[in-house]
């Protein structure tokens, strides 16, 4: 009985996603079916910036530099910007590789850091990444600088181009439902791959090194490898899906990966739950859609109540989002959803810190 009901929730769920867009595009316009594509974009982010963070322990705060280097690949090598027009099928693993690569070689000089040691670094790392792509443009002109890439080729599945509308089975679909399709093929994908690492050998060797690094390595786990290997794993979701996004977008340009955008990914994990996939990606629904709520209904709604707006949509929206995160972390320290043995570690730590205090005095 228990396995029916498994089953059934899933074909409702299977059936809710497939759905989405089409009672999106008819309940809220066609806009709300467009923040749904970067909602899953942003959930391939944030998974990868999971394994980083929430499995592995290790601070990363330059993490979307690997979503540009995702984003450019892509772009370079789908435009008419070095003059070539490489099929999606080779252009998206290039881009996934070419970020995990990025990843390694970002691990490997910071294997002994740890904390704000290891946080500047990262830092560093994505700035230097956006501000090579800001100036790669003289003396030979690779990047086009802050201009950006355009014309980016669209998404070709053979001859099945996403950039425009196709009729099928009787539906039409514009070019954002046929994105949010790919874009949620790609995040189950990434989901499932997230669940295999989190109960296999390297999860869990991820886990022992986030809990005491030193016990980790007494017990025979190398370290060395294993932070690599998370940092090479989680950069290449991050490719992944900048390739995407430079496909569906197609326009790249420095500004969409600024620290900024590390930060909106880091709180997606935290907020949510480090650790737990579900937390994180209820982190994600709610800080891509709660800055677009405010920012669409904090005009009519101060209309509403005094007559006329006092305060800038946008800067209200930002002022009521930064409020709202700190109630979340103030009341949920461990998120929303902690992982069971993320949320047993914050509880050990509490107890421990008030039986010091309480010795003191």
């Amino acid at each position: 009985m228990r396995q029916r009901d498994t089953w059934l929730v899933l074909v409702v769920l299977a059936i809710g996603l497939l759905a989405l867009p089409f009672m999106t595009d008819a309940l809220l316009g066609r806009g709300w079916v467009r923040i749904l594509d970067f909602t899953l974009l942003y959930i391939m982010l944030a998974l990868g910036l999971n394994i980083v963070v929430g499995y592995a322990g290790l601070l990363d705060l330059g993490y979307i530099a690997f979503f540009a280097v995702g984003a450019y690949c892509y772009a370079l090598l789908g435009s008419p910007q070095l003059g070539l027009h490489f099929p999606f099928w080779v252009i998206l693993p290039l881009s996934a590789l070419l970020a995990c690569l990025f990843g390694v070689l970002l691990g490997a000089p910071t294997l002994r850091l740890r904390g704000d040691y290891l946080a500047i670094v990262t830092l560093g790392f994505g700035e230097i990444i956006r501000i090579f792509l800001n100036n790669l443009n003289s003396p030979i002109n690779i990047t086009n600088g802050p201009q950006g890439i355009g014309m980016i080729d669209p998404i070709h599945l053979g001859s099945f181009s996403l950039g425009s509308t196709h009729e099928l089975f009787g539906l039409t679909l514009p070019p954002v439902h046929l994105h949010y399709y790919l874009f949620l093929f790609f995040t189950l994908l990434v989901i499932f791959v997230s669940l295999r690492l989190e109960g296999s050998r390297i999860g869990r060797a991820w886990m022992a090194i986030r809990e005491d690094e030193i016990a980790a390595k007494a017990m025979g786990i190398n370290t060395r490898n294993i932070k690599l290997l998370a940092f090479a794993m989680g950069a290449t979701f991050g490719g992944l899906a900048g390739g995407l996004f430079a496909g569906f977008q197609g326009f790249v340009s420095p500004e969409s990966f600024g620290l900024a955008e590390s930060i909106t990914v880091l709180c997606m994990v935290v907020l949510g739950g480090m650790g737990n996939i579900s937390g994180v990606l209820l982190g994600c629904l709610l800080l891509v859609v709660l800055p677009e709520v405010l920012r669409h209904g904090s005009g009519p709604a101060q209309q509403l109540l005094f007559g006329r707006s006092f305060v800038d949509p946008e800067s209200l929206r930002m002022l009521l989002f930064g409020l709202a995160l700190i109630v979340v972390m103030l009341w949920r320290p461990a998120g929303l959803w902690p992982s069971r043995q993320h949320r047993s570690e914050l509880t050990a730590k509490d107890n421990l810190t008030k039986s010091s205090r309480d010795d003191r005095t």
